[in-house]
């Protein structure tokens, strides 16, 4: 075989197999991103939003790619517990993106555009997902099915929440219908956060948990209350522009805080378990898409905490962001170095590996 058909090969192979959950490179690239821009970091931060345009347009041509030439595939993926909630990726990562437009370039038009899209891509989501997994008639045991994955439900629904936030004023509805609708999604994320945690928690639990299933995912137990925070946050901040939040707004910071506790409290417990998993069970260090489910958590920790200070006026809160914001940049720069080496051992030097594989 020549080396272009090898090449082609290669390239099919890794498109029929591509993850759902892959624009998790978005969410943790714009998060970052973003993060960077609060501590002053232009220049990275702007590298990091026009990385971002190219990787959001690149994986939006290769989803759309696939679904042409491997249409079973998609219908096999959405069917599937495990992998169906990895395509609200695609609403989070639009909406992560929305919100760099609007914090390091201004561009409320470009992010209005994103808006529209991750709420109507959020809307066909998640009842396609709620609606298949309700009517299939086979249906995988608990501990086949749950994992960090299904927390993108959360994640999707208070990304929306947020880009709704920031752009009061400049989509065309009076700022009380934007602001109860940022508000309604909100509260809607926070309660689908306690029911699925508690059935993630229950897995962790009392099901066998072999160190390969304890996947970098389950960092999102952490990121989706740090962006339910956020969501929060952006809410209390934004109190002003509507008089039912001032009157809320005591529930609404209590309510708020209570989430970044808990995602604090996941923090330990979580590396713990990555300790676990790669030094007393053996599992190597390999380049794999789910990273970038890890690395969105710490970069959205890092952002949520500053917004927090910020709402609530507890600048001593500063200090956690101030060393954390590091820990999400050597992240996201040891991902970013792994996926571009791994790609090319595979098409360069054609290892018959599949990068993209789950």
């Amino acid at each position: 075989m020549t080396k272009s058909k090898l090449i082609y090969a290669t390239f099919l192979r890794d498109l029929s197999n591509l993850p759902t959950a892959y624009f998790a490179l978005v969410m943790a690239t714009g998060i970052v991103s973003i993060a960077s821009y609060y501590h002053h970091f232009i220049r990275l931060a702007n590298f990091l939003f026009y990385f971002n345009i190219v990787a959001y347009l690149f994986l939006s041509f290769l989803y759309v790619l696939r679904l042409i030439i491997f249409p079973e595939k998609f219908v096999t993926d959405i069917k599937d517990h495990a992998k169906s909630p990895g395509f609200l990726t695609y609403v989070a990562g639009s909406c992560v993106l929305g919100s760099q437009f609007i914090i390091i370039a201004g561009n409320h038009a470009a992010a209005s555009v994103l808006f529209y899209i991750g709420t109507i891509a959020w809307l066909i989501l998640i009842y396609t997902v709620f609606t298949v997994f309700t009517v299939k008639k086979e249906k995988p045991p608990i501990n086949m099915a749950i994992s960090g994955v299904w927390l993108l439900i959360i994640v999707s629904t208070q990304s929306v929440s947020i880009l709704a936030t920031q752009l009061t004023g400049h989509l065309p509805f009076t700022n009380d219908l934007l602001l109860f609708f940022a508000l309604a999604m909100f509260l809607c994320g926070c309660m689908l956060y306690i029911i699925i945690i508690t059935l993630i928690v229950y897995r962790m639990s009392f099901f066998e948990m072999r160190a390969e299933e304890f996947a970098p995912a389950y960092w999102i137990n952490m990121g989706a209350v740090a962006i339910s925070t956020l969501a929060g946050s952006n809410l209390i901040l934004n109190g002003h522009d509507w008089s039912f939040i001032r009157e809320i707004l005591p529930f609404l910071k209590g309510f708020t805080l209570f989430f970044w506790a808990i995602g604090s409290w996941w923090i330990p417990l979580i590396v713990i378990l990555g300790i676990w998993r790669h030094v007393f069970k053996h599992l190597p260090f390999r380049y794999h898409p789910q990273y970038w489910g890890m690395i969105f958590p710490l970069g959205m920790y890092t952002a949520c905490t500053v917004k927090l200070s910020q709402a609530l006026e507890l600048h001593f809160l500063m200090a956690i962001p101030s060393f954390f914001i590091y820990i999400a940049l050597a992240a996201w720069m040891i991902a970013f170095f792994s996926m571009f080496y791994a790609i090319g051992k595979d098409y360069l030097f054609g290892k018959n590996n599949s990068n993209l594989k789950v």
